[in-house]
């Protein structure tokens, strides 16, 4: 008689998941910095003020054609998916923009659209391949008329903070200001900007409450003043 082979299972060992300290995914890039930490989430009230960097190594924004390669991303992609950029600043090695989105996969889904169209644009222009920013970007949520008022100084006067020189210009040339409605001072003192002259603004109309009305209640801002270091 044969004589039956016993069939042996394989059995399972259940092994636990120990995360060692400073494990997980890494910040990318020589200036990484930014959390791989899941984001919190936003209320469509609340705007963000957003900040992205460049790789380092890549030539300067603050350039006519770059200027104008990032305007024409800027129109593009300033509302999609929920998302809209409402102001921003083009400095040498980063952007800063204020942001409103219905939730927080809005906001993902609308900035990663924009930073790619951005980063392709450049690419174009600069004649190159490979990474433009040097991470993700970083986003702070503003949840008060104060944080709103703080962050459209940081963002729209941020070339004073960094003592760019402006010559005669009350405004940088590089920013959205020539669009902003809420200086101090009165039409006459206003320099005749790009939305005199007719140019279409590269940004989205502003929803929410805080950054249409609620930030005024702390003040129009002055057009040579400096942000504080604070206020991003």
């Amino acid at each position: 008689m044969r004589k039956r082979r016993s069939i042996g299972f394989q059995q399972e060992f259940a092994f636990a998941r120990r995360r060692r300290p400073g494990g997980g995914r890494k910040p990318k890039g020589e200036r990484a910095g930014v959390s791989h930490a899941t984001r919190e989430e936003l209320a469509s009230r609340f705007p963000v003020h957003v900040t992205v960097r460049l790789e380092r190594g890549l030539p300067g924004l603050r350039g006519k054609q770059a200027y104008r390669t990032l305007k024409r991303a800027f129109a593009a992609g300033c509302d999609r998916f929920g998302f809209r950029m409402a102001q921003y600043s083009v400095q040498t090695n980063h952007l800063h923009m204020i942001c409103e989105a219905t939730e927080k996969n809005a906001l993902a889904r609308g900035m990663q659209g924009l930073l790619i169209r951005v980063a392709k644009a450049l690419n174009r222009l600069w004649a190159r391949h490979g990474r433009v920013f040097a991470d993700r970007y970083h986003g702070r949520i503003l949840r008060t008329p104060r944080e709103v008022r703080n962050a459209l100084c940081y963002v729209l006067n941020n070339a004073r903070r960094h003592a760019v020189r402006l010559g005669k210009a009350l405004l940088d040339p590089f920013g959205s200001g020539f669009w902003f409605d809420g200086w101090k001072e009165t039409r006459g003192q206003v320099p005749r900007g790009l939305a005199e002259r007719g140019e279409d603004a590269p940004l989205a109309r502003a929803r929410s409450w805080l950054l249409t009305v609620g930030w005024r209640r702390r003040g129009l801002l002055g057009m040579c003043e400096v942000p504080a270091a604070g206020a991003s």
